[in-house]
């Protein structure tokens, strides 16, 4: 948790106001997950991603995703050696242990397709071999708000191996005059320094797989899970995969807060950003103006919360 608190500081000198949204980013690489930040252009999404790369000492790569960029770009491709006469594979962006997919909603649909292997399994496959990523492997995709010039809806199977979807949004009065204040000759980027390694994330990453999860809290997260499966303004409700990481980022939840066994509080505090971008409303919802944030809310109100007794 020292550790998880060190790269916090390092990140707040560049995100200004935002602790809320820098835990969040923090909790899901712990739980082996990758982020979605659906927001307005100038609020800071970039600038999260290259700021958490630096403090963990990360390999870092961008990769901007305009309607010309090619499947091959992501995941790589092979090039004939003229010297030995034989193929050599070529590294696409992806190959890093961060990778910020830049206004991934402005590319093709067969490029937005090349990170599902990637994001899904680890690996890349080019020409029929399969190569490992480097652990660990963070997928941060940013994209601007639905109906801006040039962008297009992610399909539900692309939004689904996203653990979670956050905005950023305007810092308030205060975080703006420090901002500028900082920034007055100088780049707050260039005061952050590396306080974990690789081995370290990983190794916290561990730590978390091991937070017990009581039968208790399995059982309520399977509720809320049916609840929004069962909800008529829920066309489709939440997926296996995304029942599994509201359980990782629960348990990545209570890590942050010094604890090893997960409690229905830490559910309650990741539920809306795990479940809200997988949730597909229905017609009726539409009409009425219900959002899927609405929805999660009254479902966590009607499920019953359990007491756990014990901590293990």
């Amino acid at each position: 948790m020292q550790k998880a608190q060190q790269i916090i500081n390092e990140i707040k000198k560049v995100i200004v106001g935002k602790d809320a949204q820098i835990s969040k980013v923090l909790m899901t690489v712990l739980a082996r997950g990758h982020i979605l930040i659906d927001d307005i252009p100038g609020v800071g999404k970039t600038t999260l991603a290259l700021s958490f790369s630096k403090a963990v000492a990360l390999d870092y790569q961008r990769i901007q995703f305009t309607p010309d960029v090619m499947p091959s770009d992501v995941v790589g491709f092979s090039m004939l050696n003229k010297k030995t006469n034989e193929f050599e594979y070529k590294p696409g962006a992806a190959i890093c242990n961060l990778l910020l997919a830049d206004e991934i909603n402005r590319t093709s649909s067969k490029t937005q397709a090349a990170l599902l292997e990637l994001m899904e399994e680890g690996k890349v496959t080019v020409d029929g071999v399969t190569r490992e990523l480097p652990k660990p492997h963070i997928v941060i995709a940013t994209q601007n708000p639905v109906g801006s010039a040039g962008t297009q809806l992610l399909p539900e199977s692309q939004l689904d191996r996203f653990a979670i979807r956050l905005t950023i949004g305007y810092p308030d009065l205060t975080s703006e005059m420090r901002m500028m204040r900082d920034r007055r000759g100088a780049n707050p980027m260039d005061t952050i320094v590396a306080v974990a390694s690789k081995e370290d994330l990983l190794a916290m990453q561990n730590e978390v797989d091991a937070i017990h999860r009581s039968d208790a809290v399995y059982d309520y997260m399977a509720r809320l899970a049916r609840g929004t499966r069962e909800n008529p303004l829920i066309s489709c409700g939440l997926s296996p995969r995304g029942l599994i990481t509201l359980s990782n980022m629960a348990a990545a939840c209570a890590y942050m807060n010094g604890r090893n066994y997960v409690t229905p509080d830490d559910v309650r505090f990741v539920f809306t950003d795990v479940c809200a971008h997988r949730m597909v409303m229905s017609p009726q919802a539409k009409l009425s103006g219900v959002t899927a944030d609405a929805a999660l809310e009254k479902i966590l109100a009607s499920v019953p919360v359990p007491k756990i007794v014990t901590q293990q």
